[in-house]
């Protein structure tokens, strides 16, 4: 059951011409992205306030900084207000609710394809930012990241992967997020405008919550702090109590009245 309401979640979710414009955007932005770096020169930064030469093992994590602002302000609140609020409000949602479909199973399957929506992204970004960095970067035998870390090719390929992951982990957090206010919200623009908002006001109520506004920056300065503990003492509290409600507003939403 779980296995055909995935696929028809994905179905529905890639026959939306909204997911197809935005995914091309972005390909193209990854494009733009690369020839940006050169018209710099080769250089990038890890913050606002250090700046670093591109090369053949750095480049994947680099290329995602100059990214990361559109998958969380355009790409995921988009795709997550379509998901959760637009087919509510085209009455597509209802017609999958009058199926004997439990409620709590549909949520995780719909949150279950965004997530997947911002892996495939990230694999993507990954594999472009590793293959160009050693076709057109300066080969280098070892690369120095933020904190002064000098790592060689096998570690520098562990920090990059590491770095995707906490990425992606934050960015989980920003669809759970989305999806409480994509059910709660009238419509999808509202949804999309109150998903931003809440990513820059949660600035606001705490420093500590800024890597909801400069995801790559926060993780390039977690990695390098020798024990980190912002996965286990942050993000996963936020992950927990963001799905935890969901799954109360997702079941008290009357969909189909």
């Amino acid at each position: 059951m779980m296995t055909g309401l995935f696929i028809s979640e994905l179905e529905r979710t890639f026959k939306r011409k909204k997911t197809a414009v935005v995914l091309g955007v972005y390909i193209g932005l990854l494009a733009f992205s690369w020839f940006f770096f050169f018209q710099r020169g080769g250089i990038s930064f890890f913050d606002a306030a250090h700046d670093v030469k591109i090369d053949s093992l750095n480049s994947a994590p680099l290329l995602l900084r100059d990214l990361s602002f559109v998958i969380t302000f355009i790409v995921i609140p988009m795709f997550v207000a379509d998901s959760f609020n637009g087919e509510y409000t085209s009455g597509a949602l209802r017609m999958v609710l009058i199926r004997p479909h439990h409620r709590v199973k549909l949520f995780f399957v719909k949150w279950a394809v965004q997530c997947l929506l911002v892996f495939i992204i990230l694999c993507i970004t990954w594999v472009v930012g590793t293959c160009l960095g050693k076709m057109v970067m300066p080969h280098v035998n070892e690369t120095t990241f933020l904190g002064g870390h000098t790592l060689g090719t096998l570690g520098a390929l562990l920090y990059s992967l590491k770095f995707y992951g906490i990425c992606f982990c934050i960015f989980i957090a920003v669809i759970s997020i989305g999806s409480i206010l994509s059910v709660l919200m009238p419509n999808s623009i509202l949804s999309y405008v109150a998903t931003i908002g809440a990513l820059i006001g949660s600035v606001y109520v705490s420093d500590k919550l800024s890597f909801f506004f400069s995801v790559t920056d926060s993780v390039f300065h977690e990695l390098s702090r020798p024990n980190s503990e912002f996965l286990v003492n942050l993000l996963f509290p936020i992950l927990l109590i963001s799905l935890i409600i969901n799954l109360f507003v997702w079941k008290k939403k009357e969909w189909i009245g």
